[in-house]
């Protein structure tokens, strides 16, 4: 099984040097195939292994001429090969070679891609175990809800991580398939069992059915998946940006020494890496359309998809590594501010206690509909007043203190019971 691609950067694996390099991969695959059915004498593949040379530079002259990016690779490694050459390409058409290259490719990538998800899901574990108890605001529709933790919104964050890496790799699995099945995919011209042989020794499947090319259903998927992966990234950075806003300031990005935020403004501390994030997963998604565009070929095939892969298919894959690694710098740098979280949590009298009030309320004999009326009235009271104070309201409210001792009132601002049950996330996730 070939394992071609060493090197760490991604950008490596989508060079013209690796692609032609898949290719020669693939022809030298199916020759070894050829050779093990008695259809290339040894001595020929032996000359073959040995000579099979290309150049990016000579293939480029080559297909200046030609007009057609396979012809000009094979005949560049003709120049190099010889008279063994001949046996190269036997009974193959130019999409077995592109198509298997290109999976070849993905597969690289996706290797390195899960590698980089593993170690932001690692990232996002230990954030969350050292910010398990830190208490803060929950909020829907941007609004002060109840108390979580901070450790419990990352919570949220690692198990979709969790799930993104599962959807990587099946996508390896579904991804990692090869054709030698020659023109139109009915293998007229070439024995099934050379491309059983050689996708086996490539590390791929064949096809189930392939045409002329491999469907390209498959490389929708993939560029949809590293679309929703980077809407993940997305969404992460999204509520960091939100959480570091002056007004909120209950994370913040990392500041490096010397670093500055703005050319006018010496106070700035910006979400700049969370904001290129963001940035980065609107190009992931607008490929999303031009991916699915391309599943529709005409007839056994064309190559209205190959322009765009050319462009798509690389540029997806750079942009989420780069994203994987920028958002796991991002939270192992992050700043979280402990007591900026509890005084936003207790702005206006702990109005965000209002529901623990109404169910003690009825549980001590009030009907629900005038309890809801009463806390609503009092909160509201309190928010509308720059120094309102909806534990003291309560406390002046003497059809409240009727109701509920001194004592039960202060249970109600306690978050305990908003911590109480979160063992069941911890176990799922083992924080």
């Amino acid at each position: 099984m070939i394992e071609r691609y060493t090197l760490p950067e991604m950008g490596q694996i989508w060079t013209e040097q690796a692609k032609f390099q898949s290719w020669l991969d693939v022809e030298i695959a199916a020759c070894e195939a050829n050779m093990q059915l008695g259809k290339i004498p040894e001595n020929a593949m032996k000359e073959i292994r040995e000579k099979a040379k290309f150049s990016p530079k000579r293939i480029l002259e080559i297909e200046s001429e030609v007009r057609h990016d396979v012809i000009a690779f094979l005949t560049n490694l003709n120049e190099n090969i010889g008279d063994s050459g001949r046996f190269i390409h036997l009974g193959m058409t130019s999409s077995d070679v592109l198509d298997t290259g290109l999976a070849l490719q993905l597969k690289a990538a996706l290797k390195l891609l899960i590698e980089e998800i593993k170690i932001l899901k690692q990232t996002i574990l230990l954030k969350a175990k050292e910010h398990k108890n830190t208490i803060m605001i929950g909020r829907s529709h941007a609004i002060h809800g109840e108390p979580i933790t901070f450790g419990f919104k990352l919570a949220g964050w690692l198990a979709e991580t969790i799930r993104n890496q599962e959807r990587l790799e099946q996508l390896t699995k579904e991804i990692s398939v090869g054709q030698i099945s020659g023109a139109m995919g009915t293998y007229a011209n070439t024995d099934p069992e050379i491309e059983r042989i050689a996708c086996n020794h490539l590390g791929l499947t064949p096809d189930t059915a392939s045409t002329q090319v491999i469907s390209r259903d498959r490389h929708a998927n993939y560029v949809q998946i590293l679309a929703l992966i980077g809407s993940s990234l997305d969404r992460f950075a999204t509520e960091i940006r939100n959480l570091q806003r002056t007004d909120v300031l209950e994370v913040e990005e990392g500041f490096a020494k010397g670093q500055k935020g703005s050319s006018a403004m010496p106070h700035k501390r910006n979400p700049i890496r969370s904001e290129r994030i963001s940035g980065l997963a609107r190009v992931l998604r607008s490929y999303v359309v031009a991916s699915l565009e391309n599943v529709a070929l005409w007839h056994e095939r064309d190559i209205s998809h190959s322009s765009i892969e050319r462009m798509m298919l690389p540029d997806t894959s750079i942009t989420l590594h780069f994203m994987l690694r920028e958002m796991s710098e991002v939270i192992k740098d992050l700043g979280v501010y402990k007591n900026n979280m509890i005084n936003n949590m207790n702005i206006y009298g702990g109005v965000v206690f209002s529901q623990r009030v109404l169910l003690a309320l009825v549980e001590n004999g009030m009907q629900r509909e005038e309890a809801y009326q009463l806390v609503q009235k009092h909160a509201h009271a309190a928010w509308n007043t720059e120094s309102g104070d909806f534990k003291a309201n309560l406390n002046a409210d003497k059809i409240i203190t009727d109701f509920l001792s001194t004592r039960q009132l202060n249970d109600c601002f306690s978050t305990d019971l908003h911590q109480a049950n979160l063992d069941v996330i911890w176990n799922r996730l083992g924080i």
